[in-house]
C-alpha cells in the first residue's frame, strides 16, 4: 500500500464522524470534544476508536492499556484523532471450574456488541482493537467485521513461560497439578511452588491455547500486522507493533480498505489451515464460523473439519507438543508457520491483508529457519492431517470436535458415565469414582443449556494429572479449553437442552469414538433413540433472568459458531456507510 499520502488530509464527507463534527448543527457535539482538550484541527480529522479489553482481572489484559497509548501515537502521527475506550473481558483461567465459566463465551458477544455500540454512538471512522483473552480476540474481530470500517487488530501478547523442576511450565501444568495432587503425586508444597512459578509475567496463557490460537488467526486472516502476534506481552517490541498498527489503520482509511475486503472465504480457510497446522484450540472451530457469520459467508464446523483433514500438523506446540508461544516467536513467529504452509502449497496466496499487500507479498522475504524444531516443513510433518478432527455420528448429528494433535491412539470405545453438570463430573473425578474405559458425559452445558457453553479444563486436566488421560474419554455439549488434549470431545450437537442424543444417554451405554474416521456413535438404534426421546423432558436452568437468560433465548447451535444474530446475510446496511 503506498503511504506517500499518509499525512494528507482525509475528506470526511463520507465518513461516519461527519455526523458529529461537521456543520453548524453539530456545534453541541463539538463542544463536548473541545471540553476534552481536542483542537479544531483534531476534530476535523478522522476519529479513530482505539478499543481494548484492559482490566485488572488477569495477566492477559494488564498490558493492554500501555499498548493502547502506543497505538494512539501511531494514529495521531498519521493524521487521525484517536479516541480510546475499553470493554469487558471474562478471563477463562479464573472463570474455570465453577459457575463463572458460564459468562465466558457470552462475553464474546458482549464485547462485539459493546464495541459496535460505542463506534455507532460516537461515529468513529476506523478502529484499532487490542485484546488478550480467549473470547476478547474473536469478539473484537467480530466487531470489526460487523462495523466494516477500516480496522487493525493487535494481540496483547503471551505470558512468559514459568520454570518448575527444571522445565518450562504454563497454567495448563497447574490445572494438571491439581489432579496429580489429588492422588498424592504432588505435595502441598510442590503444588504451591508450581502455582507461584507458572505465570511469571503479564500476558495470555503461554501455550497454544485459545488466546494464542486466535492470535495466530489474526495474522492468518489478514486483520493484524505480520509478526504482531508473537512477542510476549512484556517485550517493548509490542509497543512498536501497536504504534505501527495505529499508522496502518490510517493507511487503510486513506485507501478505503475495509475488513470485508480482507476477510473473504479464502482468508477464513487460511486461518483454519493455520489452526490445524499448529495444533491449535478446538475453540477455533467455534470462533471462525462466528467470524464468517459477520461477513455473511457460509462456513461451519464441518468446513473447518474438512480443512483440518487436508492440512498437515507441523507445529510442536503445547499442550500436545513441547513448545510455547515464546518459542515460536523466537524462531520468527506466526510468519514462519505461514511460510511453511505457503511453500508447501497450502495457503491461498492472493488474500489481501491490513498491510495493503497480499499474504504472499507479506511472506516473500521470510526465510524458513532450519536450525529449529518448533515448526516443521510440510514435507516432514508431525502428522499428515491437522491437529483437530470434527466428528459426526448418531451421538452428534451436528458434529463435535476433538484435538488429535500427537494423540497416542485415534480410537476409543467405552461405557457412558453421565453427569448433568460439570461440578458433579469434577467431584467424581477428584474422588476417582470412575474406571478405565469410562466415557464421562457432561451434558446440559451447551450454549442454551448451560447457559454459556462452559469449558471443562478443570476436569480434563485433573484426569491427566491422575495419569489416566488416555484411558478415560470425555464428551460434552459444552467446550474444552485450548489447554485440553486427548480424548476430550466438545461441541456435541444438538445439545442436551434441545433433546439432542447426548441428553438420551444412560450410564453403561457403549460409545465409540474414532478420530481417524471422524465418527462418534452410541450403540443404540434409531428406534432406541426415538423411544428415549419420547420419554425425555426439557431441563430448566437456574438462570431465568439477566444476561445468561437473554443469551439462552438468542444463541444458536455450536455447529454454526453459537452466534446470537443473523449476521451480514440479513443486513440492509453496514455501519461504515451511514
Amino acid at each position: 500500500m503506498p503511504d506517500d499520502a499518509r499525512h494528507s488530509a482525509i475528506d470526511k464527507s463520507r465518513l461516519p464522524s461527519r455526523h458529529v463534527t461537521v456543520g453548524p448543527e453539530r456545534a453541541p457535539h463539538r463542544a463536548f470534544l473541545y471540553s476534552m482538550g481536542l483542537t479544531a484541527e483534531q476534530i476535523a480529522q478522522p476519529l479513530v476508536g482505539v478499543a481494548t479489553t484492559w482490566n485488572e482481572a488477569a495477566p492477559c489484559n494488564i498490558a493492554l492499556s500501555r499498548q493502547a497509548q502506543a497505538a494512539k501515537k501511531g494514529v495521531a502521527a498519521t493524521g487521525g484523532t484517536p479516541r480510546e475506550f475499553t470493554t469487558i473481558t471474562v478471563t477463562d483461567g479464573i472463570a474455570m471450574g465453577h459457575a463463572g465459566m458460564k459468562a465466558s463465551l457470552i462475553s464474546r458477544e458482549v464485547i462485539a456488541d459493546s464495541v459496535e455500540l460505542t463506534m455507532r454512538g460516537h461515529c468513529y471512522d476506523a478502529l484499532v482493537g487490542l485484546a488478550g483473552c480467549d473470547k476478547s480476540l474473536p469478539g473484537l474481530m467480530m466487531a470489526m467485521l460487523r462495523l466494516n470500517v477500516p480496522s487493525v487488530f493487535m494481540y496483547g501478547g503471551s505470558i512468559l513461560p514459568g520454570r518448575f523442576k527444571g522445565k518450562d511450565v504454563t497454567i495448563g501444568d497447574v490445572f494438571e497439578g491439581v489432579g496429580a495432587h489429588s492422588i498424592g503425586k504432588l505435595s502441598d508444597e510442590e503444588l504451591h511452588e508450581l502455582e507461584c512459578a507458572a505465570c511469571p509475567s503479564a500476558g495470555s496463557c503461554g501455550g497454544l491455547f485459545t488466546a494464542n490460537t486466535m492470535a495466530c488467526v489474526s495474522e492468518a486472516i489478514g486483520l493484524a500486522l505480520p509478526g504482531s502476534a508473537g512477542a510476549p506481552a512484556p517485550y517493548d517490541s509490542r509497543d512498536a507493533y501497536a504504534e505501527a498498527s495505529g499508522q496502518a489503520v490510517m493507511n487503510l482509511l486513506r485507501h478505503n480498505i475495509r475488513p470485508r475486503d480482507i476477510v473473504t472465504r479464502k482468508a477464513i480457510e487460511n486461518a483454519a489451515m493455520v489452526i490445524a497446522a499448529a495444533g491449535g484450540s478446538t475453540n477455533g472451530g467455534l470462533h471462525l464460523p462466528a467470524l464468517a457469520n459477520e461477513v455473511g459467508i457460509a462456513f461451519d464446523l464441518h468446513d473447518f473439519g474438512e480443512i483440518s483433514k487436508r492440512t498437515p500438523l507441523i507445529g510442536d506446540l503445547k499442550p500436545a507438543g513441547r513448545y510455547v508461544m515464546k518459542d515460536l516467536h523466537d524462531i520468527g513467529g506466526v510468519p514462519v508457520l505461514m511460510k511453511a504452509l505457503l511453500d508447501g502449497g497450502y495457503l491461498h496466496r492472493d488474500c489481501l491483508t491490513v498491510t495493503g499487500r497480499t499474504i504472499a507479498e507479506n511472506l516473500q522475504d521470510v526465510v524458513f529457519p532450519k536450525d529449529q524444531d518448533v515448526v516443521r516443513p510440510t514435507s516432514a510433518p508431525l502428522a499428515p492431517t491437522g491437529g483437530l478432527m470434527v466428528l459426526k455420528g448418531n451421538l452428534a448429528p451436528q458434529g463435535a470436535i476433538v484435538k488429535v494433535a500427537q494423540m497416542q491412539s485415534s480410537r476409543f470405545t467405552g461405557t457412558a458415565l453421565c453427569f448433568d453438570r460439570e461440578e458433579d463430573a469434577f467431584a467424581a473425578v477428584e474422588a476417582r469414582h470412575y474406571k478405565d474405559g469410562d466415557v464421562i458425559v457432561i451434558r446440559y452445558e451447551g450454549p442454551r443449556g448451560g447457559p454459556g457453553m462452559r469449558e471443562m479444563l478443570s476436569t480434563t486436566a485433573a484426569l491427566y494429572g491422575q495419569g489416566v488421560g488416555e484411558r478415560v474419554a470425555l464428551i460434552t455439549d459444552g467446550r474444552f479449553s485450548g489447554a485440553t488434549h486427548g480424548f476430550s470431545i466438545g461441541h456435541v450437537g444438538p445439545e442436551a437442552a434441545v433433546g439432542g442424543p447426548i441428553a438420551l444417554l444412560r450410564d453403561g451405554d457403549r460409545i465409540t469414538i474414532d478420530a481417524a474416521r471422524g465418527t462418534i456413535d452410541v450403540a443404540l438404534s434409531d428406534a432406541d433413540l426415538a423411544e428415549r426421546r419420547r420419554a425425555w423432558t426439557p431441563r430448566p436452568t437456574d438462570y431465568q433472568s439477566g444476561t445468561l437468560w437473554k443469551y439462552a433465548q438468542t444463541v444458536g447451535d455450536a455447529e454454526k459458531g453459537a452466534v446470537t444474530h443473523p449476521g451480514a446475510r440479513a443486513e440492509t446496511h453496514t455501519y461504515a456507510d451511514i
